[in-house]
């Protein structure tokens, strides 16, 4: 068993999306792919590391065939247990062979990127996502940001001399991924290194969740009303560059032509 599948094993990643911090992600979220569907129905559209499937099913219950490829079998078996509709497969997505070629309208890839550790493994997934895609489909991707990591593990755990004096940082304070590792981090240099070499267009890049992670506390005391205003807010800055890298993820939204 790999250590991604012992983490999640033990994480309840079914429950991450409902708290409040979660909702905001998957409203930010689910907006942009709203309007990137514009109205469509019956669309063919794949959800890469999908988790439980809180994605997938929202999409099926838009009218959306979904086909869900998660590599952890107790996270495939919770959506399973929930969802008939959805086409399931356990795999990895670094090798997706047993999906067809340019099958699809929209490809969802919400989790590989954090636990891969080298370039080469992230285009090799490009690649992957790529090939099952459409032409002039469109890709979305998300990837974990350096910043968050630095604030609210190296600072605000009080771990920032350990981690220079390990070795685990460079000067600039950016992540250097060790092979024991379970996530890897980014900055938006290399988001947009990958995009480049991947030769896929991008059409829109956004912040997930803005503030959300740095507020679990303030969030959870809100009253629905400001909760609610609070989303609205987030959705209305995750396109700001200045913000993009400021969130725990962002969102490269890729056009295969």
């Amino acid at each position: 068993m790999t250590n991604i599948e012992k983490y999640y094993n033990k994480f309840n990643e079914d429950h991450r999306l409902t708290t409040r911090h979660g909702i905001v992600e998957m409203s930010c979220t689910m907006h942009h792919i709203k309007n990137a569907i514009a109205g469509r129905s019956g669309l063919e559209i794949a959800d890469i590391g999908c988790g439980t499937g809180r994605y997938s099913i929202e999409l099926c219950h838009m009218g959306h065939n979904l086909t869900a490829v998660e590599l952890v079998k107790r996270n495939i078996e919770v959506l399973r247990s929930k969802h008939e509709k959805i086409k399931t497969w356990q795999g990895n997505a670094l090798d997706l062979h047993f999906l067809d070629e340019k099958r699809f309208d929209i490809t969802l890839c919400f989790g590989p990127m954090y636990h891969l550790h080298t370039e080469e493994e992230r285009l090799c997934v490009m690649e992957e996502l790529k090939r099952i895609t459409k032409t002039g489909g469109l890709i979305f991707i998300a990837y974990i940001m350096n910043e968050n990591a630095i604030i609210r593990y190296c600072f605000g755990e009080n771990k920032i001399n350990e981690c220079i004096k390990n070795g685990w940082l460079t000067s600039d304070f950016h992540t250097i991924t060790q092979p024991e590792d379970l996530y890897s981090y980014v900055r938006l240099d290399d988001i947009n290194a990958i995009q480049k070499k991947s030769g896929l267009e991008r059409v829109n890049i956004f912040n997930q969740e803005g503030a959300a992670d740095y507020m679990r506390r303030e969030l959870n005391a809100m009253d629905e009303e400001s909760f609610s205003h609070f989303v609205e807010y987030t959705i209305s800055i995750s396109q700001r560059p200045e913000l993009l890298g400021a969130g725990t993820h962002i969102v490269d939204v890729l056009k295969n032509n």
